[in-house]
């Protein structure tokens, strides 16, 4: 049984770059452009809310979403993801990736049309059903994170196995640069349906009626691109590496491979199909000694790294506001009105998505397979670590050199993305066996997403002013402080990296040893009297 799986196996590690990959990738890809969009796109819209829903009569500046509406409406999707990637993780592994793939999408395209519906007219009803329906829209899109990273790992071939995988992460980048255009759009023609002053000119006629839709359009769009992709999820056959390793049908996995991909598996299609049979040497569980002893510090790393990454990445987006002040992108909220400030926002969020995001996507595509996973991982960490420290230690000058700052500010982006904001993705899909490698990548996506949570609301109250917290929020240790703390934790990141594998170049058997032991057994069966 183990010498007919070592067949489909290496013959999909040698099989050369085809069509099918390309599709797999967009397929794959596609669920995460709807993440990224869907949960980016709700950064858009907060302003908006906060003045539909919070202004008050007679006030001098427009409402904003109190501290807890705010850190309820963005981080409840946060909640729902890290939940989606662990329970979706155990069932890719239990049920296989097929069958749990379609339903991940099916919740994010139901959740994301509910987003923009409301149960009811006062600010209370509305803010609970659009966080009812993000905490299962964020449970869909965490199903997302292992199911994609663990079926792009299982196709590829051993040459350009991180390049796909990159490039499946990648289209996050564009799901960012959609959710910016579409409110850009959508802003745009109601602004000139709709012509508004000033809040300062006519608090009243700042916010027309109609703007309600504005936000609700812009949620509800994120339900496109995930549906159009339902039907592909569907036709995708399982993926040999779970149906010969863990099914344990190399016959079916052959016939399943033969379909949709040109390699020669003709002598495995005609071998017959052994029933499953548990080999004790390599069928060791998650919690077991022998997985602790092979892999837990493997899982150590992939973990740590990803929740310290995540707590400097997301950590970065409470920058952006005073950075959009600083330079003139966002002028103040009274001057504007209510679908003029919606506008404003996406366009200079677009922008830093276009200088600082999208870039350090694809160069991690470029170039992950000549370099290494460790190598840019280290990479980025250490680039990260020394820009917050130019950004710290000479804080009062960037604060007069504004165009400096930005520049500083995109570089760190580039270097989270063209560094651990991707490998943290893909190394947890190539090191752990077939059998618990989605549980695994699910583990250490939720690590992440918990970090995720620490960077943006527990920094959120730690970057507050030591003397003018912004409304709502009590006294913290300020920017400057914040940086260095963020420094001191992309430095622990460097060091948490020493524990990851370097997998480059190498089949997924080879770094998880499932077939040299499997093959061991049979010898041993074989010799048996």
């Amino acid at each position: 049984m183990a010498r007919e799986k070592v067949g489909v196996l290496t013959a999909l590690d040698d099989a050369k770059t085809q069509l099918y990959h390309f599709k797999a990738i967009v397929v794959a890809g596609m669920g995460f452009f709807t993440d990224a969009y869907d949960l980016f796109c709700i950064s858009l819209v907060t302003k908006l809310l906060g003045r539909i829903y919070y202004t008050k009569q007679g006030s001098s500046s427009p409402g904003t979403l109190p501290p807890n509406v705010a850190d309820a409406v963005t981080g409840v999707a946060f909640v729902g993801t890290l939940t989606g990637q662990l329970f979706f993780g155990w069932l890719g592994d239990k049920l296989g990736r097929k069958k749990v793939y379609g339903l991940t999408l099916l919740l994010m395209v139901a959740c994301a049309i509910g987003s923009g519906l409301s149960f009811g007219h006062t600010p209370a009803s509305v803010i609970s059903t659009l966080c009812f329906f993000r905490f299962w829209l964020g449970f869909g899109i965490g199903g997302d994170y292992p199911l994609s990273a663990t079926i792009m790992s299982e196709y590829a071939n051993k040459k350009t196995r991180g390049a796909f995988i990159a490039a499946v992460f990648a289209m996050q980048g564009f799901g960012n640069l959609s959710g910016g255009i579409v409110a850009l759009i959508v802003s745009a023609a109601f602004r000139n349906k709709y012509h508004s002053p000033p809040y300062d000119v006519n608090p009243q006629e700042s916010l027309p009626r109609q703007a309600d839709y504005i936000w609700r359009i812009i949620v509800m769009v994120g339900a496109f691109p995930a549906a159009l992709t339902y039907y592909w999820r569907m036709k995708m056959p399982e993926t040999a590496r779970y149906t010969a390793l863990v099914a344990k049908n190399t016959k079916q996995a052959a016939q399943d491979m033969a379909k949709v991909l040109h390699v020669d598996l003709a002598e495995e299609e005609k071998k017959p199909y052994d029933s499953p049979t548990r080999d004790t040497a390599n069928s060791f569980g998650l919690f077991s000694k022998e997985f602790a002893k092979r892999h837990g510090l493997h899982l150590v790393g992939t973990c740590v790294c990803w929740f310290l990454l995540d707590i400097a990445f997301y950590s970065q987006n409470l920058f952006q506001k005073d950075i959009f002040t600083a330079v003139g992108w966002l002028p103040a909220a009274k001057t504007m009105s209510a679908i003029q400030e919606v506008f404003t926002v996406a366009r200079a969020q677009t922008i830093i998505v276009i200088c600082g995001l999208i870039p350090g996507y694809w160069f991690t595509v470029a170039f992950i397979d000549y370099l290494g996973r460790f190598i840019i991982q280290l990479m980025g960490f250490f680039f990260m670590t020394v820009f917050m420290l130019a950004l710290a230690i000479p804080y009062h000058h960037w604060t007069q050199n504004h165009i400096g700052f930005v520049v500083m500010y995109s570089l760190t982006f580039f270097f989270a993305n063209f560094g651990p904001n991707s490998t943290t993705f893909i190394v947890p899909a190539e090191i752990f066996p077939a059998r618990l490698r989605s549980t695994c990548h699910g583990i250490s996506a939720a690590s992440g997403k918990a970090g995720a949570i620490v960077g943006a609301f527990g920094f959120l109250y730690a970057a507050q002013s030591k003397t003018n917290p912004d409304a709502g929020y009590r006294p913290g240790i300020g920017v400057r402080n914040t940086l260095f703390v963020l420094a001191c934790i992309n430095f622990f990141g460097i060091l948490f990296t020493l524990l990851v594998p370097e997998s480059k170049g190498r089949s997924l058997e080879e770094l998880t040893g499932e077939n040299e032991e499997e093959c061991e057994q049979t010898v041993e069966r074989q010799v048996s009297p």
